[in-house]
């Protein structure tokens, strides 16, 4: 018997917002009891600036968690101590290991609560810290848009939060779209199928160009220098100064405990497009193997481990969805059990190519706002290597001056992001979107496609202000799609 469906919600998923809550995100705990933490995150750059974070954080009284109420109070509890928790290792001179009880005990409960590891991710500092500039006008319109906290107070770190929310919330209403594609596939109606594919790439289409307006009010110099340091998790950083990453001291049995930071592999939405266009990840650098059919409601191939681990990243609900979804999930199948159907598989052809065509524009994205990036921090910090004064700012406390680089998600990016983007086009059904979309040598009499930013061989190269140079072994990344 087939699995029934998923209902949104079942989950706390909004039809309209997707994975965006149903109801704006609250701006401060409502009771007073919790003054003293919304005045440390409402102050966070002056106790930064001044480096008074640890000895403001050191004297608070260790408060409970039983006065949250709403779903949406203990949503707020997370943003607020994560991001005090991120600026209390990386708001110093060196990362600060130990993590206090005041701030470990009620962390600890809310993200036991919310289903969520004890580390900022992409729901606490996205999907759960926007707010509309004018009530009146919608809330997820980045026009309208306004982050609720941040580490800088500075526009680039608002926008590159907000950005993601944008996406969020137009694609949203994909969520019951292709529920729907998903329901009618089940009963044979073509007819259902394509119309939804084809509103389907449309939003596709929109997101890929809301991802392009990241440029707009976020530098790669500032994201580089002054934003991503404090996104950083607590996993892979030996070389930053946590080699067993942070120790949560409750009191009583300290314990450390490694984790990713804030990344937008921990979308949920990006997870959802792939899982139901049939878009299969493997672990970076395995090649495909030869196909197989999986029919509906059994379990696939494994998907590739990094993919999978950032679902524990997500909360509780979502990743469950997800789950639900990946049970269920049968268009890439019907859409190959007919092929004659001509505007059926350009509806889906047409989808897998929008989702490639975004995560190549995610990957010019990192050249500029990393791979360049730390180029230039090389080039400035190895001359400089004898100087022994102390350092002056966060920035100059990482170590640049590796072979390669890891993003806040703490993976290599790259090697992923590329192979990611290309099994996005495995799938294609007519001849014409294999050519497109796939990496195999184009046939005689056909013209090269050259994937946009690459050599035709898929090797990236940049150009630049530092001049044209290579990033085919490089790692790091804002985000992880």
């Amino acid at each position: 018997m087939l699995a029934p469906v998923p209902d949104l919600a079942d989950y706390g998923i909004s039809p309209d917002h997707g994975f965006l809550p149903s109801e704006l995100p609250l701006t401060a705990l409502p009771d007073p009891y919790y003054a003293r933490w919304e005045a440390i995150a409402s102050n966070l750059q002056g106790l930064l600036l001044s480096k008074r974070i640890r000895e403001t954080v050191d004297r608070l009284p260790t408060l409970s968690t039983s006065y949250l109420q709403s779903e949406s109070e203990w949503r707020r509890a997370y943003v607020v101590l994560v991001f005090t928790l991120h600026a209390y290792v990386w708001g110093g001179h060196k990362p600060e290991e130990r993590i206090p009880p005041q701030l470990t005990i009620p962390l600890l409960e809310v993200c036991d609560h919310l289903e969520l590891p004890p580390i900022a991710t992409y729901a606490g500092v996205c999907l759960w810290n926007y707010k509309p500039v004018f009530p009146d006008e919608p809330a997820g319109d980045l026009n309208n848009l306004t982050s609720i906290n941040t580490f800088t107070g500075s526009l680039d770190e608002q926008w590159f939060y907000l950005v993601s929310v944008a996406i969020e919330s137009r694609g949203g209403p994909t969520l019951p779209l292709m529920l729907r594609a998903i329901s009618a596939a089940r009963k044979g109606q073509s007819g259902v199928v394509t119309e939804c594919l084809h509103e389907m790439a449309e939003r596709l289409d929109d997101i890929g160009a809301l991802l392009e307006r990241m440029y707009e009010n976020c530098d790669p110099y500032v994201f580089y220098n002054r934003i991503r340091p404090y996104l950083a998790g607590s996993k892979n950083m030996a070389e930053a100064g946590l080699p067993d990453g942070l120790l949560y001291d409750d009191g009583k049995a300290p314990k450390y405990g490694q984790y990713g930071g804030g990344s937008n592999a921990q979308s949920s939405l990006i997870q959802f497009f792939d899982i139901v266009l049939g878009v299969e990840h493997r672990p970076t650098g395995e090649k495909p193997q030869t196909p197989e059919t999986n029919k509906e409601g059994v379990v696939g191939r494994p998907r590739h481990g990094f993919i999978q681990e950032m679902r524990s990243y997500m909360p509780g609900p979502h990743r469950r969805f997800l789950e639900h979804v990946n049970a269920v999930a049968n268009i890439r199948e019907f859409v190959e059990a007919r092929r004659s159907d001509k505007a059926l598989c350009i509806a889906y052809d047409a989808c897998l190519y929008m989702l490639r065509t975004m995560r190549d524009k995610h990957i010019q994205m990192v050249s500029r706002y990393i791979i360049i990036q730390s180029k230039g921090a090389r080039e400035q910090t190895q001359p400089a290597a004898r100087n022994t004064a102390k350092p002056q700012n966060l920035a100059s406390t990482r170590p640049v001056d590796k072979k390669k680089l890891r993003g806040t998600g703490g993976t290599a990016l790259i090697p992923f992001l590329k192979q990611a983007r290309d099994e996005t086009g495995e799938p294609a059904i007519d001849a014409w979107a294999r050519r497109l979309l796939g990496d195999a040598p184009v046939p005689s009499g056909f013209a090269a496609l050259s994937k946009i930013g690459e050599n035709s061989d898929g090797h990236i190269e940049v150009v630049g202000l530092s001049g044209t140079w290579a990033a085919d072994e490089s790692e790091g990344g804002i985000c992880h799609w």
